[in-house]
């Protein structure tokens, strides 16, 4: 998203904790627009998490933030039993999910108040939008839940103040992290973050690419005793394959 924001002339800050990721995609944004952009390296983390939001507020003191961009975020290895995911995972899901992405619109809000105008976009996810449940990723589902539902009110206590605020849904998108292709069910990247754009300030939850809306609607028509089944099982299958691959990586 920062790339297609740029391209239509607007400054960019960039967060993150790699300092060679960040800089690739500061030099793959000046090669395609004349968009300013800083990078501010911070690692959420961190024990200190309230070091690293001074400095993120530090490094945008001087600069009024329009739009705020939530999409950290972060899963399980593999699917597994809610006894199975250790205090750090559990850590790292509720830290990243839920309560960074609450820090950083505490940090923004004010400002955009101020000027009246704004708009704050979460990443919300799949697992809690559009499906009954999702097991065995319980921890991850019950965090995009508190994103989905913080975006929903926070839309309601200030859509009268001139900010949009939204949680958008992506199922599938092609990138190189998910290792999957471009198809008509999974948008490439860029393509989805144009659509993603287009839809800031439509409804509070909202999913950009339309076949994965039509999606959606198809999955509710499905009996949840019989989602919530095939998901269980799909998701077994799931945790089989890691405890099996996480089994022969000790032994080697």
């Amino acid at each position: 998203m920062a790339i297609q924001l740029a391209r239509k002339g607007i400054n960019v800050v960039l967060v993150g904790r790699s300092a060679s990721k960040l800089e690739d995609v500061t030099k793959e944004i000046t090669s395609k627009s004349r968009a300013e952009v800083r990078s501010v390296i911070v690692d959420f983390m961190d024990d200190d998490l309230n070091a690293g939001l001074a400095k993120i507020a530090q490094s945008t003191s001087d600069i009024q933030i329009g739009i705020l961009v939530n999409n950290v975020g972060i899963s399980y290895p593999y699917a597994r039993f809610m006894h199975e995911v250790d205090a750090g995972l559990e850590k790292s899901l509720l830290r990243l999910n839920c309560e960074v992405t609450t820090k950083m619109i505490h940090l923004y809000l004010p400002s955009m108040l101020k000027s009246k105008r704004g708009a704050i976009i979460n990443v919300g996810s799949g697992a809690v939008g559009i499906l009954p449940s999702y097991p065995l990723y319980a921890v991850y589902a019950g965090a995009k839940g508190y994103v989905e539902q913080l975006s929903r009110s926070l839309y309601v206590e200030y859509k009268h103040s001139g900010i949009d605020v939204q949680c958008q849904i992506p199922l599938y998108v092609a990138t190189k992290m998910s290792k999957t292709r471009p198809s008509f069910t999974s948008p490439a990247a860029d393509y989805y973050a144009k659509l993603a754009i287009a839809c800031i300030g439509y409804e509070p939850v909202i999913t950009p690419y339309w076949v994965q809306s039509v999606m959606w609607f198809i999955i509710t028509l499905i009996p949840e005793p019989i989602m919530d089944s095939i998901l269980l099982s799909n998701n077994l299958n799931i945790r089989r394959r890691g405890q099996a691959k996480e089994n022969a990586a000790k032994k080697e």
